[in-house]
This record gives C-alpha cells, sequence and structure tokens, in this order.
C-alpha cells in the first residue's frame, strides 16, 4: 500500500514538474517573439529617420513631395509604438510617473508589478486588442485608403493595433 502511496505522489509531482517545463518554454516563447519584435520596433525607428530626412531633403532641395511619404512616417512610429512597448516591458524600461515607486522596496515594487499588470494592464490590453481587430478586418474588406490625395491603405497601420495588443497581453 506504502508503494501504491509513493506512486500516486511520484506520479503528481512528474505531472506538475511537465506542467511547469511546459510554462516554462512557453514564457521563453513569449520572450523570444517580444524580443524579435522589439528588433523590429528599432529598425522602424531607423527607417522612419532615413524617411523623415529623405522627404525633408526632397521638399526643400527639389520642392518635391507626396503625402504617401508623411504618412509612412507615422505607420512607422504607430510600429514602433505598437510593436516595441511589449518588449519595453519585458525589459522593464516602461515610463513610470509615480514619485513613490523608487522609494519602495524591490519586494514592494515587485508586487505593485504584479497587481497593476493583472489588474489594469492585462485587461485593458485585452479589451483594446478585441476590439480592435473588427476596425482591421472592416479596413481590410473595404481597401481603405487615406483621405488625402497620393494617401497609402489603412489596414496595414490597423493590424499593428491588435497585434500589439496581442503581444502586450502574452
Amino acid at each position: 500500500m506504502a508503494q501504491r502511496v509513493n506512486f500516486r505522489h511520484n506520479s503528481s509531482h512528474t505531472i506538475a514538474h511537465r506542467n511547469m517545463d511546459a510554462l516554462l518554454k512557453l514564457s521563453r516563447l513569449i520572450d523570444v517573439l517580444n524580443e524579435k519584435f522589439g528588433l523590429i520596433a528599432n529598425w522602424l525607428v531607423l527607417i522612419a529617420c532615413v524617411i523623415s530626412a529623405g522627404n525633408a531633403l526632397m521638399r526643400y532641395s527639389f520642392n518635391l513631395s507626396s503625402n504617401a511619404w508623411l504618412e509612412i512616417q507615422w505607420y512607422l512610429f504607430g510600429g514602433m509604438v505598437l510593436l516595441g512597448a511589449s518588449y519595453t516591458l519585458k525589459m522593464n524600461e516602461h515610463v513610470r510617473v509615480d514619485v513613490f515607486y523608487s522609494r519602495y522596496s524591490e519586494r514592494t515594487r515587485l508586487w505593485l508589478d504584479l497587481a497593476g499588470g493583472i489588474l489594469f494592464l492585462l485587461p485593458m490590453s485585452i479589451i483594446i486588442g478585441w476590439l480592435s481587430w473588427p476596425l482591421f478586418i472592416n479596413s481590410y474588406h473595404i481597401g481603405e485608403v487615406s483621405g488625402n490625395s497620393g494617401g497609402l491603405l489603412r489596414w496595414p497601420v490597423k493590424i499593428l493595433i491588435p497585434l500589439g495588443f496581442l503581444l502586450l497581453t502574452l
């Protein structure tokens, strides 16, 4: 009988161990995913700077400009923010406005981060991600284009909203 109880105990311990391993693998996968999108966001900064400089050069040197060049800059900015937010959170580099936060102990800050993430960040990310999906779908189906002359398609930037909030939720 003792062996049987012991076997059950070892069996449940093994299942718990496998579950924990699976969760750790998922966590590492999410971290890698966020790092990849963080790298993309970093490259978008450089691309936006090059486009901005090139647009200014063309406008002031040759009196040539296009709304598309202006719009692509804000698309890239949207990508920087939405794709980089989850990586910024992962690296704990996000801006804090709480002047008291730095005065708290490390343990208190960790509890505040956990509570803030669960009570505020997670619900907000899920709600915004969920509500933005139909906006993207509608924009894609109607082929929404900017109202500006020479403007760009809108759906490519609108997909960044649910994607960015999905990454933040993860």
